[in-house]
């Protein structure tokens, strides 16, 4: 894949949720470059998980192509997808999907687990936690901490971390400041941008808060990504 491919391309995609024919997304061209931030903006119901579940393969398309890193999803196995989901995209859930009993670490190396190729870019794996939280802003013993008893803010670094680490080439974060202040989000995107910076990521980030707009390389609506649907033949 050369520098100017774009890490994520979605051509002419069509999907329907089975059993409900009134909804679904057309989604003619929409594609990210290697390294750019951006900000998918959409109210709820305007089928922003839909999208983001077909990037993530969790669902395949009823027509057209998901490319992710110069793959098409849809020629993978599922067991194929999940395995290069994991090694391809870090996943930042609104809720963050912390293993709550679980040290900082553990939760934070757990996709090396399943996925070889970032494993291997990674030397020395409980370093590269510490530095990760370190950069997010966490105090140095945070690695050693129980996820569950941290703040909801040092949970979402967390949760940053988790997706960053083996530098995945594209970052998707699903909602992930709805539950922080204004002040709280701007300090968290910044460093959340300079990590993926030095891991050389893309970063999408779906969100209703136009607010952030101000943060990111580009924004796009939702409606300029979706084209009406046609009526089912």
């Amino acid at each position: 894949m050369t520098t100017d491919t774009p890490i994520l391309k979605l051509k002419d995609v069509r999907y329907r949720w089975p059993g409900r024919a009134s909804f679904g997304l057309d989604v003619p061209e929409f594609s990210l470059r290697r390294s750019e931030t951006v900000l998918l903006l959409g109210q709820s119901g305007s089928g922003k998980s839909t999208l983001l579940s077909l990037i993530c393969g969790t669902i395949l398309a009823d027509a057209g192509a998901v490319q992710v890193a110069g793959t098409d999803i849809a020629t993978l196995s599922a067991g194929q997808r999940d395995r290069f989901r994991a090694e391809h995209i870090g996943l930042i859930f609104q809720q963050f999907n912390l293993l709550p009993y679980a040290s900082v670490r553990d939760n934070i190396l757990l996709p090396l687990r399943f996925a070889p190729a970032r494993r291997a870019r990674v030397t020395d794996a409980a370093a590269v936690a510490r530095d990760l939280c370190l950069g997010l802003g966490l105090p140095p013993d945070a690695v050693a901490a129980q996820a569950g008893k941290l703040s909801v803010g040092q949970q979402q670094r967390v949760a940053a971390a988790r997706a960053l680490i083996g530098a995945p080439p594209l970052i998707v974060a699903d909602e992930p400041t709805s539950a922080l202040d204004a002040a709280t989000q701007a300090t968290f995107l910044e460093l959340l941008f300079a990590q993926a910076r030095s891991a050389g990521s893309t970063l999408l980030m779906v969100s209703h808060d136009a607010r952030l707009a101000a943060h990111f390389d580009r924004v796009v609506e939702m409606s300029d990504v979706t084209q009406p649907m046609q009526a089912a033949p």
